[in-house]
C-alpha cells in the first residue's frame, strides 16, 4: 500500500511518515505491520473525540441512511445543520448568533475576510507575523513566510501584518483597516498565547477604528483549551469566529460565525456572496452535531487542564526548554531543531505519534484526544522522556 500511496497520492513532503493504517479507535491508531501507535497528535487536532467515538459514528450511520447530499449550502432546511448551527449559537457569546458551513478551516477564513470587506466597504486586512490560517490563495495571503508564499504570487492585495503581542504594532490599525484577523493562540509559530491582555487592546482598537475583530480558532476551539472555545479563556468577543479541525470529530469541516446583522449581507449585493456545494453536508454536520453535544455535555472540557497539568509535570527534562500552549494544546520546545526531529521519529518507531509545528523548528507537537486517559498520557510522556535520555545520556 505504501508504494501505492507514494506513485498515484498527491504528496505534500519528500518524506512523509507512511503509516498504513488498518484501523484507528479511541487514542490508538493500529498499522498493517499489526503495531498499535499512541496518537498525542489527533490528527493534528482535528479527532477532538479520539477515533472512531461511537457517538461520531452512529450519527453518521443513522444520517447516511436517511439522506446525505440534496442541494446546494443554503436552499433546504437541513436538521443535522439546522441543529448544529442553533446549538453552536447556544454556546458562542454575545452577538455570535448565525454560522455559515463549511467543508473545511480554510474555507472558513476565506469566508471571514469576504465578509468583513462586504460589512466594512474597506479591503486593508491585517494578519500577525507567522501566522498560519491556511494554504488557500486568501489564507496564504496572510502568513507573511516569503519562503512559502513567493512561488505562489500575486496573492490577495492589501495586507499588513503586525507582530503578536506587539502593542506598539495596534497603532497599524486604521479607518481603513477592514479587519484584523488573529489566531486566538498561534499555532505554527509556536504555540504562542496572548500576553498582558493583548486582544482584548486589539478589540478595543478594532471599535475605536471601525474594524472588525476575526478570531482564527480553528486549532484552539471546541474545548482545547479548557472552554469550547479559546478566546473565552482572555475576555474577548469577536466579531467573526471561525472554526473547524475538532469541531467535525474527524471529519472534514469547517464554519465562520458572525452576528446576524452582519452575515445577512452575504444574502444580497450580490446574492450567493459567498456560496458552496458540500458546505453543511448532512452527514459531515450530523457529526458536528454529535461532537459538539459530547463536548458540552460531558466534563471534557474541565479534564484537558486537569490532564494539561500531569502533561507539565511529566515532560520535565534538560532538553525541553518550556512546555507553551493551554489544555490540551500544547508543544514542547526543545534545545535544536535536530533534537525535536529525532524525539518525533524515534518516537514514531516506539509507537508513539508526534508531529512538528509549520514555522517554529524546535517544537513537538502534543494535541491528543480530548479523551486521553491518564494512564495513556503516562504511556507517551514516558516514551519521550525514554528517547530524550537516550540523546542526552
Amino acid at each position: 500500500m505504501k508504494n501505492d500511496f507514494l506513485r498515484y497520492q498527491a504528496q505534500t513532503t519528500p518524506h512523509p511518515l507512511g503509516l498504513e493504517v488498518r484501523e484507528a479507535k479511541g487514542s490508538y491508531i493500529y498499522t498493517t505491520d499489526g503495531r498499535r501507535h499512541l496518537d498525542f497528535v489527533a490528527g493534528v487536532s482535528a479527532c477532538s473525540l479520539g477515533h472512531c467515538h461511537p457517538a461520531v459514528v452512529n450519527a453518521v450511520k443513522e444520517q447516511a441512511e436517511k439522506y446525505m447530499h440534496v442541494m446546494v449550502y443554503g436552499e433546504y432546511a437541513q436538521e443535522p445543520a439546522t441543529e448544529f448551527s442553533r446549538l453552536l449559537a447556544a454556546n458562542l457569546p454575545g452577538k455570535l448568533s448565525k454560522t455559515y458551513l463549511t467543508n473545511s478551516g480554510t474555507e472558513a477564513i476565506e469566508g471571514a475576510l469576504k465578509l468583513a470587506r462586504r460589512a466594512t466597504g474597506r479591503t486593508q486586512i491585517i494578519a500577525a507575523k507567522n501566522a498560519y490560517h491556511g494554504n488557500t490563495m486568501g489564507s496564504l495571503s496572510l502568513m507573511s513566510l516569503e519562503e512559502r508564499m513567493a512561488p505562489f504570487r500575486p496573492l490577495i492585495g492589501d495586507i499588513s501584518f503586525l507582530k503578536f503581542n506587539s502593542f506598539e504594532d495596534l497603532e497599524k490599525i486604521s479607518n481603513q483597516t477592514a479587519a484584523v484577523i488573529l489566531e486566538t493562540i498561534q499555532g505554527g509559530a509556536g504555540f504562542i498565547l496572548p500576553q498582558k491582555d493583548f486582544l482584548i487592546k486589539v478589540k478595543q482598537k478594532c471599535l475605536e477604528t471601525g474594524a472588525l475583530l476575526i478570531l482564527d480558532e480553528i486549532q484552539p476551539g471546541f474545548g482545547r483549551t479548557g472552554k469550547l472555545f479559546g478566546f473565552e479563556n482572555f475576555n474577548v468577543e469577536p466579531d467573526i469566529v471561525a472554526l473547524g479541525k475538532g469541531m467535525g470529530g474527524g471529519m472534514p469541516v469547517g464554519a465562520f460565525a458572525a452576528s446576524e446583522e452582519v452575515m445577512d449581507l452575504l444574502m444580497d449585493n450580490p446574492k450567493m456572496g459567498h456560496i458552496t456545494t458540500f458546505g453543511g453536508h448532512p452527514v459531515i454536520a450530523a457529526a458536528a452535531l454529535a461532537t459538539l453535544k459530547e463536548i458540552t455535555g460531558t466534563g471534557l472540557m474541565a479534564a484537558a487542564l486537569q490532564k494539561e497539568k500531569l502533561f507539565r509535570q511529566l515532560l520535565v527534562h534538560p532538553l525541553i526548554e518550556e512546555v507553551r500552549g493551554m489544555g490540551l494544546m500544547l508543544a514542547a520546545i526543545v534545545e535544536t531543531e535536530d533534537i525535536a526531529n529525532e524525539v518525533i521519529l524515534q518516537c514514531k518507531d516506539k509507537g508513539l505519534i508526534l508531529f512538528w509545528l509549520l514555522f517554529e523548528k524546535r517544537a513537538i507537537r502534543i494535541t491528543p484526544p480530548l479523551t486521553i486517559s491518564e494512564e495513556e498520557i503516562r504511556e507517551g510522556c514516558g516514551i519521550i522522556i525514554d528517547v530524550l535520555n537516550k540523546l542526552n545520556p
